[in-house]
């Protein structure tokens, strides 16, 4: 079960790129797509939920792309989550269960309140500026592995 949509998290390693190379110039989606080894096409879909939160300025044109509406440091997780899979996650049953609720709780219910209540605090006090700087200082890659980058993997992993 993954708690967020890959588009989701497509959306979060693009802005946390876009925080980690500073926003002070509209980015080219396509150069943002490169580095994180997406689909062009893709991310503009993505981005574009971005942007109609609120939470991006969009500029087309040779000096066109993205950047954020606000300083990283003022923009939280939870809205990068909102505009892109909503709130659900914080709302629904963790089986997905029709009825789930205090009157008739699912086998998960209460367990799940507790977990939900805590994964919101978490979406709702990390921001982006925050988000960058701990990548950047763990030495985390923000790029999806292409078919060639798993092959490659698995060979220096046998030797």
């Amino acid at each position: 079960m993954a708690l967020l949509s890959k588009s989701c998290v497509y959306g979060i390693r693009a802005v946390i790129l876009m925080a980690i190379k500073g926003n002070a110039e509209f980015m080219s989606i396509k150069d943002i797509a490169e580095d994180l080894n997406l689909s062009a096409h893709f991310l503009t879909k993505i981005l574009q939920q971005l942007t109609q939160e609120g939470l991006l300025y969009s500029h087309r044109g040779p000096k066109g792309g993205v950047k954020f509406s606000r300083p990283a440091k003022e923009i939280k997780l939870i809205e990068i989550v909102a505009a892109i899979d909503g709130l659900e996650l914080f709302e629904e049953c963790a089986l997905g269960l029709h009825g789930c609720g205090t009157a008739t709780p699912c086998p998960l219910h209460e367990k799940w309140a507790e977990h939900k209540v805590v994964l919101r605090t978490l979406f709702e006090t990390e921001d982006l500026e925050k988000l960058a700087a701990n990548v950047q200082d763990a030495g985390l890659r923000l790029r999806t592995l292409s078919q060639l980058d798993i092959i490659e993997f698995n060979k220096n992993k046998k030797k």
